[in-house]
Order: C-alpha cells, then sequence, then structure tokens
C-alpha cells in the first residue's frame, strides 16, 4: 500500500473495540460521519481522536436500521489495517441480535414477543429472573408480555444482552395544535427525524445528544409541533421549567392558556404540562409513595420530553417503564451518567438517534469557540498543617475553599472586565465569602424561584455582568451573553458537572469564551481537577494550565 492508500484509510481498528481516527488524513471526515453511527466518541485531542464499539452503540445503530454487514463494511472501507478477528466476531454477534426479539401487538392485555433464534429462546426460557415478566407459552420461540411490565421487560432483557425491537405503534392522545414560529437549523431538523422518522413502528421515541447552546429546546417544541399531542416536559430545576414555558411563549403560536407549570410553587395541569424532577420524586418519607408519580401516570400524555435526560431519576425511570405507548424524546448535551445507567436511558426513553460533536457546531459559528484554563494556586500558610492532618474528604475542602484563589478571580475580573461573568462554587461559606468581598449577586439552592429569575434576567439583559453561583446553575441555564466562567470548585471529578458548567458559556456569540478552575496546587484538588480536565481533552476543548 503506498503512501496516497494509507492517507485514504485514516482508521486503526484495535483488538479492545477502540477505532483510532487520524483527523489529519483528507478522508477523516468522511470517515467519522460513517463510523459515529455505530460508535461512541471517547476522546478528540488534536491529533488522533478515539472511538469505541460497545454494545449499545451498535444496538443504537441497528435500531436505526444499520445493517451488521454495512457496519463491517464501512470498517472496511475505511480501516488501515485488517480489522481484528475479535473485533468482527463481537459486531458480527453483538449487533445481530437486536431484531431477533421483536415485540408485537398482541391480546387485550398482553404482546407477543416472537424470537428468531432459538438458542436466544432457550436462553431466555431458562433464566428464573425474566420469568415474571417474559411469559412462556406453548411455542418456544413465543412469549408473552403484559401491558403494564413492557419497559421493565424490555429492561431486564437488555440486561442480559438481548435488546428488544419494540414494534407496537404509539399513541398520540387529545390534539393540541402548535406551530413553530422559527426556522429550525438543519442539524436540528436532522435530529427532529431521527426521533420521529416516516412515524411508522419502531419510531417515535428516542434520545438527542446535543452540546449546550445548540437549541435542544427547539428540537423539543419542533416534535411537538409534528406530534401536536398533549405533551409532558420534565425538567431538572424550576428555572428550567420557566425557561421552556418563555420559549414555548416566544416560539411557538400555542396560547399562553394551554401551557402549565407543575412544580413545588403551582400544581397547573394543561395540555403542555412543563414539570420538575424534584417533584416527581417528592414524598413526604422513604416508606410513602411518590404522590406527584400518578400526574405522569394518569395524564393521558401523547409525548413525555425529558431534558437533561442523563439526570433522570431511579424512581421516574420506573414509571418511565410504564409509559411504552407514549412518544418519547430524551435531550441532553451528555449521555454521561455517573451511575452507569445509560442502558437505562436506552430500554426505557430510546436508543441515541442523533449526536453531533460541539467541534462541528463551532465551526459553523452555531455554539461559541472555548478556551479551558486551570490555573493552580498555592495554599495559604495558615492551611497548610490542617491540610497535611487532615482525612481526605476534609482536604478536598480545603483545598477547595483555599481564601488565595479570590486573588485569582480578582485578576480575571479585572483581565476580562466589560465581559459577562460566571463565578461558580460548590461551597455556599467559600460563595459567600466572595460576594462579600466583591459584592456581587448571588443564586445559591436557598434563593428563592422568583429572585433568581430576577437575577438572571438581570444578567441576561446585562445590568449585572458578574454573578455567583453554586450547584444550582450547572443545568438548563440559558444565559446566552456568557463569555466566561470561573470556576473556584467542583464537585470532587464530576465529568458530567465540567461539561454542564462548560456549557453555561457556549452560546453562540462573536468573541471566544473562557473557562477557568482555579484549583490548589499539590493537594487533592489536582487530582480530581486531572480526571475532569482529561474529559474535556478528550472531547476536543484545549486545555492549558498556568500557576499563579
Amino acid at each position: 500500500m503506498n503512501n496516497a492508500e494509507i492517507q485514504d484509510k485514516p482508521l486503526i481498528i484495535q483488538s479492545d473495540r477502540t477505532l483510532m481516527l487520524d483527523v489529519h488524513s483528507e478522508a477523516a471526515n468522511s470517515c467519522r460521519d460513517q463510523i459515529i453511527a455505530f460508535s461512541e466518541l471517547v476522546k478528540a485531542p488534536e491529533h488522533v481522536h478515539t472511538y469505541y464499539i460497545s454494545p449499545i452503540s451498535l444496538w443504537n445503530a441497528t435500531s436505526a436500521g444499520l445493517s451488521t454487514a454495512e457496519i463491517l463494511e464501512r470498517l472496511e472501507r475505511w480501516s488501515r489495517f485488517q480489522i481484528p478477528q475479535n473485533v468482527t466476531r463481537f459486531i458480527e454477534d453483538v449487533s445481530s441480535r437486536f431484531g431477533k426479539l421483536i415485540l408485537h401487538p398482541g391480546t387485550e392485555d398482553r404482546y407477543r414477543l416472537e424470537v428468531t433464534d432459538p438458542f436466544i429462546a432457550k436462553a431466555i426460557s431458562s433464566n428464573s429472573s425474566l420469568a415474571k415478566t417474559v411469559l412462556k407459552t406453548a411455542d418456544p420461540l413465543v412469549f408473552e408480555i403484559r401491558k403494564y411490565d413492557r419497559g421493565t421487560a424490555k429492561l431486564e432483557l437488555i440486561r442480559l444482552g438481548y435488546p428488544v425491537d419494540d414494534r407496537i405503534p404509539l399513541q398520540k392522545s387529545e390534539h393540541v395544535p402548535m406551530n413553530l414560529k422559527i426556522e429550525m437549523r438543519d442539524y436540528q431538523k436532522l435530529a427532529l427525524k431521527s426521533i420521529l422518522g416516516d412515524m411508522g413502528p419502531g419510531t417515535g421515541f428516542g434520545t438527542i445528544v446535543m452540546p449546550c447552546g445548540s437549541g435542544k429546546t427547539v428540537v423539543g417544541m419542533g416534535i411537538m409541533s409534528k406530534l401536536q399531542t398533549r405533551t409532558l416536559i420534565l425538567c431538572p430545576n424550576v428555572v428550567a421549567v420557566h425557561q421552556w414555558i418563555s420559549e414555548l411563549k416566544a416560539k411557538t403560536d400555542i396560547s399562553e392558556y394551554m401551557i402549565g407549570e407543575y412544580s413545588g410553587e403551582k400544581k397547573e395541569i394543561k395540555p403542555i404540562t412543563v414539570c420538575t424532577y424534584q417533584v416527581m420524586t417528592y414524598r413526604q418519607s422513604k416508606e410513602d409513595d411518590f404522590e406527584h408519580m400518578k400526574l405522569i401516570q394518569n395524564g393521558n400524555w401523547g409525548l413525555v420530553i425529558y431534558d437533561e435526560v442523563h439526570m433522570l431519576p431511579a424512581p421516574v425511570f420506573k414509571i418511565t417503564a410504564e409509559l411504552q405507548s407514549v412518544y418519547r424524546a430524551g435531550l441532553t448535551a451528555t449521555l454521561i451518567r455517573e451511575d452507569g445507567r445509560e442502558e437505562d436511558v436506552f430500554s426505557l426513553v430510546g436508543p441515541k438517534r442523533f449526536d453531533i460533536p460541539w467541534t462541528d457546531l463551532s465551526q459553523a459559528g452555531w455554539i461559541a469557540s472555548a478556551y479551558c484554563i486551570e490555573v493552580r494556586v498555592p495554599l495559604t500558610a495558615d492551611l497548610e498543617l490542617p491540610y497535611a492532618i487532615a482525612q481526605k474528604r476534609e482536604k478536598y475542602r480545603i483545598a477547595s475553599t483555599n481564601p488565595a484563589k479570590e486573588d485569582i478571580v480578582e485578576a480575571l475580573l479585572s483581565k476580562h472586565k466589560g465581559e459577562s461573568i460566571l463565578i461558580i462554587g460548590q461551597y455556599l461559606d467559600q460563595l459567600k465569602d466572595v460576594q462579600k468581598r466583591f459584592g456581587f449577586p448571588i443564586i445559591t439552592g436557598s434563593t428563592s424561584n422568583s429572585k433568581r429569575d430576577e437575577l438572571y434576567a438581570r444578567f441576561r439583559e446585562g445590568t449585572d455582568k458578574v454573578i455567583i453561583v453554586s450547584k444550582v446553575a450547572n443545568f438548563a441555564i440559558d444565559l446566552p451573553d456568557a463569555s466566561v466562567a470561573i470556576q473556584i470548585s467542583g464537585t470532587f471529578g464530576s465529568r458530567q458537572e465540567e461539561a454542564q458548567r462548560l456549557g453555561r458559556i457556549l452560546r453562540p456569540k462573536k468573541k471566544s469564551s473562557f473557562f477557568y478552575s482555579v484549583i490548589s496546587k499539590y493537594t487533592v484538588e489536582e487530582e480530581f481537577s486531572a480526571n475532569r480536565q482529561k474529559f474535556l481533552v478528550e472531547q476536543g476543548y484545549k486545555y492549558e494550565t498556568r500557576e499563579a
């Protein structure tokens, strides 16, 4: 193979199922567009991007109609070297499982699960953990599933390595007329189409992964305008609820009287109802029932939108398992769950239907370019001994709340004077000290929702150029003009939190955005920061470290 031919083959496939993509190859973009359908982006630094083939990524692909043969053909087309035999066997085995368990309509209270592979049918029959949900019949290749067990059975089967091709038609419920008043971007239209398809069996449910600031809410409203049905929107917090309601009023023609808020403050149930996860999981004690869950169960919804689906609480998964006859759309900037329950999202909300890298949108100008900078500062002298003798968790708190960080904050505020700046932290005492020194407004968990809305509005309008926020601002907060984030403490090594905090400053703007993490050097904070930093570098963000 000559050099020209090698350059046309930008992919190296390794036996551990990782795919190494040479991004300097002229064929890199064409290759990436084809392999992203059946692999997950793991890291994307400057020269070589790494993808990984997992069971979930293969089932995502085959559920979207990509055959085993086409997956292997794409790898053959782009691989610089011969595909390792074990990788070929894995793809043939795992991807071919999708479509071998097909769920069809059945009787009034049960569905038919047809299994085309006798070996898999026998494995299901002999598995005692499935006996209560996947019921045997006289035909060894046919099982029955009670309608209320539909989601639970699908989840149990996928955990055993047998994904279900759910072909039960979905129902729209009550007609609710509404239309978008704005033009969707091309990639947003593709995301919408990936969920709804031709509206036939096997469509109408799934998860969309798009970067912060790229318009996930618009995609959700686009789905609503296509289905025009009774809709429940679940959000991570009240501020997100208010933002959804504001967006619906501004960008659709639906009457505001058709939109309801169901939160700790209000309990309105309307044809379009926007609710928090928190109120869904509220109960007076661990022994009591979740008293608001019946809103989901008995609301006769035709569509449920899970905003920030990676935050879906475990109790909501249980109810989601019962909502399998409803159109479902999960929206998120990252499918990373620190509890590792991505399989639950696949089974109960739906497979990943659409994913677009932030670099594509940044290059096109749809989201901001971002620079990530870690600033390391020494501990103050009076903290050195307490830090040395403290337990590890306390060490982290001492390092995180190091008062020397305030001088760095002052320097960064001076450098970015006149820009819209967020100061973000984990510890309330630390944030209050920063507020006392600089006098900026502060938003924490104890700030009333009305006050939060007021402060966020002042920030958006430019009345306040700097605000201090706790972790309440990690998710679903739309602050389009924010261009600088200064993180002075975080939740240990949370990759999810890092991605979400960075997302606060990625809304499109003419200038670049800057994300600063201020940490105490020679402390455990460096260790946890390295985990978060590694994640951002792997996603392709520019990252550098500086000494104070």
